[in-house]
């Protein structure tokens, strides 16, 4: 499966909920629920025995997607392939050693290519354990339905009936014996309680998802697990290009990487024009260019859908990643003209006093309610929270650059604003990375 913007909102979301939860002294484990298993995997291989022209290993995820997208044309035409597809799944879950060994490749090729995007992206996971891992957990879940009458038979289906709750019922078991999102999700959450014993269990997962997440964490209750009231959907918006600003489509898939590629390329082509001297441009560049395109994401309340321009996106003067970035750079320029004139400071030793002009209350105000502002993302699970006050930081602290010399002669004026600006600098740092974002200290 090809990493695509629609995946970019859980990723950038999850990160960066895991980096602030890391932050504030709990231990976030940060799981990869892996979608490895089902009859698409039928479908691969069906497609790939019939067009595949060269070794598994020696393919793209784009090229398989190709030979998947086709299986799909071609079955409209011949519905007996889906049979032939359900057939080839059923020998991967009967353990077929070629079936398993297919599988096996093309999870292995796809999990090899996501990982240098999350590389890209600065993501890391303590776990992928995805659907197959739960294969063999789900039977204890459906033996326990059973045992408390919760399972009822309904066309061949078994299901919970959750109308007492005003939601449709739940599938635990489809008519043919097969299992279900909902059967795996249970036997996951369980699993998960066991070997972590969690205190809060975050699904970050697209909004409409809203229904498959009631009935499963009523289900939870039913069966008597009191710490459902500590798993939590934490749920977004969707995200699209604007028209026309990607001009690589493959059928209706935006890969991750062109949108990325394209941003850093873009990023190159700013600081070519603006900044021709400064050394290893490419670096810069990514950092910047990746970081404009988390950070588009993470800006607003994760409900809201997104809408990427480019315009809006890179801008190094609006309410941007680049800006914050720009700004941290300028701070690190500052100390480091300071340190080779030679104007040492002791942060501990400054006269508060000098700081009372607006824009240096200003940006002491900023700073002061940044801790508040860590708290509350984690609280409400919003990101942006900590997006928001680090560009409030990064607005104060460039209004105080522009209103106040911090070069003067005053040594003790001097002091206190290089002081202030080692301490925006050291905020916008951890502001960046609470959301994902590199600090460069050159831009």
């Amino acid at each position: 499966k090809p990493f695509h913007i629609g995946h970019l909102p859980s990723t950038a979301i999850g990160n960066s909920l895991s980096r602030i939860y890391n932050h504030l002294g709990y231990r976030a484990v940060g799981i990869n629920h892996l979608g490895d298993w089902g009859t698409q995997f039928g479908k691969m291989i069906v497609a790939y025995k019939l067009w595949g022209d060269k070794p598994i290993a020696s393919c793209t995820v784009r090229e398989l997607v190709a030979l998947y997208v086709r299986f799909h044309v071609e079955a409209e035409q011949k519905p007996e392939m889906n049979d032939e597809a359900r057939a080839w799944f059923k020998k991967i879950e009967s353990g077929d050693t070629e079936a398993v060994g297919l599988w096996k490749q093309f999870k292995d090729l796809t999990l090899a290519e996501v990982g240098r995007v999350y590389e890209r992206l600065g993501v890391r996971f303590d776990s992928y354990a995805g659907e197959s891992f739960y294969e063999d957990k789900m039977q204890p879940v459906i033996d326990k339905l059973r045992a408390k009458g919760l399972l009822k038979l309904d066309d061949g289906a078994s299901i919970v009936d959750l109308s007492a709750y005003d939601m449709p019922p739940c599938i635990i078991l489809r008519s043919d014996g097969a299992t279900l999102y909902a059967t795996r999700d249970l036997a996951t959450a369980v699993y998960r309680k066991h070997t972590y014993d969690f205190v809060k269990s975050l699904y970050v997962v697209a909004y409409q998802q809203t229904l498959h997440f009631r009935q499963f964490f009523k289900v939870l209750e039913l069966l008597g697990y009191d710490w459902v009231k500590d798993c939590e959907h934490v749920q977004f918006g969707m995200v699209s290009m604007a028209e026309g600003t990607l001009s690589t489509r493959h059928g209706n898939v935006v890969y991750l990487d062109d949108v990325l590629d394209a941003a850093v390329q873009k990023t190159y082509e700013i600081m070519e024009e603006k900044s021709p001297d400064l050394p290893d441009k490419r670096a810069a560049a990514e950092a910047v260019g990746v970081g404009a395109v988390v950070w588009g994401v993470l800006y607003t309340s994760r409900i809201k859908d997104t809408v990427f321009a480019w315009d809006k996106v890179l801008n190094f003067d609006g309410e941007t990643g680049p800006y914050v970035q720009y700004t941290h750079a300028r701070c690190c320029s500052v100390l480091r003209k300071a340190a080779e004139a030679g104007a040492a400071f002791d942060p501990a030793q400054i006269d508060a006093a000098l700081l009372t002009d607006p824009s240096s209350t200003a940006l002491l105000k900023a700073l002061d309610s940044f801790p508040g502002a860590i708290c509350a993302a984690a609280e409400k699970n919003e990101p942006y929270l900590v997006a928001r006050a680090t560009m409030d930081i990064a607005g104060a602290y460039n209004k105080f650059y522009y209103e106040n010399r911090i070069m003067v002669e005053d040594a003790h004026v001097r002091s206190a604003r290089l002081a202030l600006t080692e301490a925006a600098r050291t905020v916008l740092k951890t502001g960046l990375y609470l959301v994902g974002l590199q600090a460069p200290e050159r831009m």
